[in-house]
């Protein structure tokens, strides 16, 4: 009865939010209902508490919005939009993918996909915006290269595949190359084709036009905004070691170098930069922090792990469960690791029962888990990229739905 009465409000959680109900509000609600109907209100109380200060993202989120709030008060972002984007006018076409493969690039260096999101969100999705991408397009084009990751044997989940298969982890990530490499090929043509459907690749310059970009560039005032991320790709590659150093560090120095170069009030710039942290942890942290809750209420009333038991024990539907259980959990809970660690479990070790080898069934499950996280209105990339493009976070997931469904299609075939 509580499995049947969870899904009623999970269906109900997902109707609110696509009416468009405060995001925050229905998240904590929901989630605290369904903890109060399995008689376990303190799980998502400490949940609640313990996401407020340890989520991985609060760094990278607050430090990248307090940045992004010095570039525009230096006016380091007009210059930029000013020399790259009017270059871009009327290119989004072209832009589009060409950011998705940007991201996906940086992602295999920094990995995680929400200091991705944020450290390259702030770049690309206003460049995009001034280009004349519609914002929700922009946002998408940045989430839809998050799981360039899946390439970097450092992965932690890469790890646990080859863990359980027994095999080098050098090895399980070689063997992802050639179905996320076409997974994210297809992801960025299924979002460009349906902006250009749409028209939603050009003719919005006009709405974002109201940052007033400055009439003549100046190119060092221009390089700033580039500055932290081009210091966390060159560390995080080992191209050069010295800037090894986190995403908070890399945009404190960015907001420094700002400072330095267009010689603005000290006291102004600190202001705006914490501005921006606080504005983060509202916004983002919030959303991230209601999702955590949320989740934290469907696994109090046993949803994910029914959902896990019921897709990977059920002999007539087990080999397809592996694939697509991976993706739907993490498209309910907004996490590709927890949904690729569960599965690979589960089915992997089983894998020869399908003709697949245990790295195949590990792997495919990881990708799935990826795919899924990556179209997932919970996931915290996914809040990031919604906000700094200040669009609801679903807007983004329609986007991206078409390219990552036919991706994992693809993925299964070639792997």
């Amino acid at each position: 009865m509580n499995i049947v009465i969870g899904a009623l409000i999970v269906a109900v959680t997902v109707y609110l939010l696509l009416q468009r109900y405060e995001f925050r509000m229905v998240l904590l609600a929901s989630g605290l209902l369904l903890a109060g109907i399995a008689l376990d209100p303190l799980t998502v109380l400490d949940e609640f508490a313990y996401k407020m200060v340890t989520d991985s993202l609060i760094q990278a989120v607050c430090s990248s919005l307090g940045f992004a709030y010095v570039m525009k008060i230096t006016g380091c972002e007009a210059h930029l939009l000013t020399l790259v984007g009017r270059r871009l006018n009327g290119l989004g076409g072209i832009a589009i993918p060409v950011v998705t493969l940007l991201t996906f690039a940086i992602n295999s260096i920094l990995m995680s996909a929400g200091n991705t999101a944020a450290a390259a969100g702030i770049v690309f999705v206003p460049l995009l915006v001034r280009a004349g991408v519609v914002p929700a397009v922009a946002a998408a084009a940045v989430l839809a290269g998050t799981f360039g990751s899946m390439l970097n044997p450092a992965l932690p989940t890469n790890a646990f595949v080859a863990r359980v298969a027994a095999a080098k982890v050098q090895f399980v990530a070689a063997s992802h190359g050639l179905p996320v490499t076409l997974a994210v090929v297809i992801a960025a043509l299924c979002l460009t084709l349906l902006a250009l459907w749409r028209k939603e690749h050009c003719g919005y310059a006009q709405a974002g036009s109201e940052d007033s970009p400055v009439d003549a560039a100046n190119p060092l005032y221009a390089t700033i905004p580039l500055i932290p991320l081009a210091i966390l790709v060159l560390g995080g590659s080992g191209l050069v070691p010295v800037l090894r150093i986190g995403i908070a560090q890399a945009m404190l120095v960015g907001a420094l170098l700002g400072l330095l170069v267009t010689r603005s009030p000290a006291a102004k710039i600190t202001e705006e930069f914490f501005s921006g942290m606080g504005s983060a942890y509202a916004q983002v942290m919030g959303m991230i922090i209601a999702v955590a809750v949320f989740v934290s209420g469907m696994k109090s009333i046993g949803l994910v792990s029914f959902f896990i038991t019921w897709l990977t024990t059920t002999p007539q539907i087990a080999k397809a469960g592996g694939v697509f259980g991976p993706f739907l959990m993490a498209i309910m809970t907004g996490s590709g690791d927890a949904a690729a660690f569960a599965f690979s479990e589960a089915v992997a070790p089983h894998a020869f029962l399908y003709g697949m080898s245990t790295v195949q069934m590990g792997s495919i499950a990881a990708i799935a888990g990826a795919l899924g996280r990556t179209m997932s209105p919970l996931a915290g990339a996914t809040i990031v990229c919604a906000t700094l493009a200040g669009v609801n976070p679903l807007e983004l997931v329609k986007r991206n739905c078409p390219g990552m469904c036919l991706a994992l299609l693809v993925a299964f075939w070639v792997i």
